[in-house]
C-alpha cells in the first residue's frame, strides 16, 4: 500500500470506483508528466447527487459536500489513470463550477470542500491554484462540477 493509499485509509476515506463518462470524452488525459482529469460532478452511490443551486435549494454547507464528493470522484480517477496515487507530484491547480443564483457570491466557500479535501489526502502537494466560478446550470442540475490538473511522475 502506497503512502496516499494509507493516507486515505487512516482518515477513514473510501475511494469510489471513477466514474464513466457522460458525454464524448475521455475522463483522463496523461500528456507529458501532467494528468488533466475532466471535471467530476458530485455523486452519490453512483448516481448524480446535490441536485439544485445554491443561494436556493442548497445551503453553503451542503455545497462544501457536494464539492467533497467532486474531490473523490478526482482522486478516483486519477487513481483509475495512475494505477496508484503515490504517483502524484502535485495537485497544480482545481477549477470547481457552482450551479448558483445571481446573487450568491459563496463560490470559493463552497469548492472548499474539494480544496481541503485534496490537502488532507495529498498533503503538501496537495497545495494547489484554483477558480471557483458560478454558473447558470450544470450537467443533470448538480450543484458543483471540479477539474483537476495533477503534475505525476
Amino acid at each position: 500500500m502506497g503512502t496516499i493509499e494509507q493516507r486515505l485509509s487512516d482518515l477513514g476515506i473510501t475511494v469510489p470506483e471513477a466514474p464513466a463518462p457522460a458525454a464524448n470524452y475521455v475522463p483522463t488525459v496523461i500528456s507529458g508528466t501532467m494528468l488533466y482529469v475532466s471535471g467530476q460532478i458530485s455523486m452519490v452511490d453512483g448516481k448524480p447527487g446535490f441536485i439544485g443551486k445554491l443561494g436556493a435549494e442548497i445551503d453553503g454547507p451542503t455545497g462544501q459536500e457536494a464539492a467533497r464528493a467532486c474531490g473523490l470522484a478526482l482522486i478516483a480517477q486519477a487513481k483509475a489513470a495512475l494505477g496508484e496515487l503515490d504517483r502524484v507530484v502535485r495537485v497544480v491547480k482545481l477549477t470547481g463550477f457552482v450551479n448558483s443564483t445571481p446573487d450568491f457570491d459563496q463560490q470559493p466557500m463552497v469548492v472548499n470542500g474539494c480544496s481541503n479535501l485534496i490537502a488532507e489526502v495529498f498533503g503538501d502537494a496537495g497545495k494547489h491554484a484554483r477558480s471557483a466560478v458560478g454558473v447558470a446550470n450544470l450537467p443533470f442540475g448538480v450543484a458543483v462540477e471540479v477539474e483537476g490538473i495533477f503534475e505525476i511522475r
